[in-house]
């Protein structure tokens, strides 16, 4: 069991989830994401460059009827992690909730 530091910490596993809820190759547009989380634009910012430097998300910048808009999606990498990073959630919940004896397996 292996947990990705990168996304446990609670806003940026809040951000990847998100995303992956918008399903593969969408993308949001930064004011959306900032409203929907309910951050801070720093805190929001601050999040997406660490998820950008990981290869989880991008973020694309560009105008739409002449007003300056950031889209984020989420990357094939960042999904994978995310889903890693569930799993390793998931088996660390079901060792706390069944007794070593209990378990499946065993």
């Amino acid at each position: 069991m292996r947990f990705d530091e990168l996304i446990h910490q609670p806003t940026r596993l809040k951000i990847m989830a998100y995303l992956t809820g918008l399903g593969t190759d969408a993308q949001v547009e930064f004011g959306t994401l900032l409203r929907e989380l309910d951050l801070t634009e720093g805190n929001l910012s601050r999040h997406l460059s660490k998820l950008e430097e990981a290869g989880y998300v991008t973020i694309e910048k560009g105008y739409e009827k002449k007003r300056p808009r950031t889209w984020i999606r989420l990357t094939g990498l960042g999904h994978d992690a995310l889903q890693h990073h569930l799993a390793a959630l998931e088996e660390l919940a079901r060792q706390a909730r069944y007794p070593a004896g209990e378990r499946e397996g065993s």
